[in-house]
């Protein structure tokens, strides 16, 4: 039983699973289904394990008095920060029910593009892989038996065709041992990225690179407005919500920024004046719209359209990514053969001549 609970506390609950949760439990509370009933028939109806029990923990705790926002912060890690104080925020303004479909529509759309993004890797991934562990059977197994007579005759051969022979040799000899560096390796800059200076260095490479910037700026705009427009609709403080979405940006840029934008705002600074200092991480069309936001006191529906705008752009930019990519990787895949087939076959015409 030990064993299957802590199994249980390192799975994760699928995303898809918690958005069929809160879209179901909104429904139940419309028709009239008191909140503990709705949680327990919740629970039977689920397909994963674990949230069926976290369901039955809260539906007991629901029964006893507590409120359901309070009773989820010891599940914070399995459904973040911004879930556990919407629904806080829910209960504190009676508009439980409003904050679900809330809640619904932020998780759906930002499953959405995680999938697409996810999708739109698959394929490279793919490719990419396939390529390097052909390349390294090759240099392995398949050269050695094809430059074999080469090393027999007394010729000086093509500088290439050194390059492949010394490189298959060196491979084919220390084969352990470079499989060994190699997930030394693998291990070592997977360490690194889950450390915080990583993640700065990689935020950072994300948004100044030159192709992968505009993608991941997409990408994160989307997230951040969506968020923001989320938690505002709830009547949460801004300076709450500021920090609640610093969270949920996974990039350290943007998070650094929106901490900093929750400080300003203590002193009265307003948010497009905030954002106008980071160029770099929000275009002038994100400061423009706030601008009129504040101006008109609706800046959550404005925050809302800008969240609309980028993910369907988002949409739009994964659907032709892989259209985008192919032409590239068929390039990388042609230039490395070519080079392979060039340095087998000059010798061969060195041999001719020398005949």
């Amino acid at each position: 039983m030990n064993l299957e609970k802590a199994w249980q506390n390192w799975q994760k609950i699928p995303a898809m699973q918690k958005i069929f949760m809160v879209q179901n439990l909104a429904v139940m509370i419309k028709v009239g289904i008191s909140l503990s009933e709705a949680l327990k028939t919740l629970a039977l109806q689920s397909t994963s394990k674990k949230l069926a029990n976290i369901l039955v923990d809260l539906q007991q705790k629901v029964e006893k008095g507590n409120e359901l926002g309070k009773s989820l912060e010891i599940y914070q890690k399995d459904f973040g920060e911004l879930f556990v104080n919407m629904v806080k925020a829910g209960e504190a303004s009676g508009k439980l029910e409003d904050v679900l479909n809330q809640l619904y529509i932020q998780m759906k759309k930002d499953h959405e593009i995680s999938s697409k993004i996810k999708g739109a890797m698959i394929y490279p991934i793919i490719v990419v892989t396939t390529m390097l562990v052909v390349g390294v059977l090759m240099m392995i197994y398949v050269i050695p038996s094809l430059t074999v007579v080469f090393k027999e005759v007394d010729v000086e051969l093509p500088l290439a065709t050194r390059i492949l022979i010394n490189t298959s040799d060196f491979m084919a000899a220390n084969t352990l041992w470079l499989g060994l560096a190699g997930l030394v390796l693998v291990v070592a800059i997977i360490k690194f990225f889950s450390t915080e200076t990583g993640k700065f260095w990689l935020s950072k490479f994300t948004v100044y690179a030159p192709i992968i910037s505009p993608v991941a700026k997409k990408i994160n705009l989307a997230r951040f407005s969506r968020t923001l427009s989320s938690l505002l609709k709830t009547d949460i403080a801004i300076i709450q919500t500021l920090q609640i979405t610093s969270q949920v940006i996974t990039n350290r840029l943007y998070r650094q920024a929106l901490l900093e934008a929750a400080e300003k705002v203590k002193k009265g600074v307003r948010l497009a004046e905030i954002f106008n200092d980071y160029p770099r991480l929000f275009p002038p069309l994100i400061i423009q719209m706030i601008t009129v936001g504040e101006e008109t006191g609706a800046i959550d529906d404005i925050l809302d359209k800008i969240a609309n705008y980028y993910e369907e752009d988002v949409t739009q930019t994964m659907n032709t990514l892989p259209s985008i990519i192919e032409p590239v990787l068929m390039v990388v895949l042609g230039v490395a053969v070519a080079g392979m087939a060039v340095a087998v076959i000059m010798p061969m015409y060195t041999l001719t001549e020398t005949m």
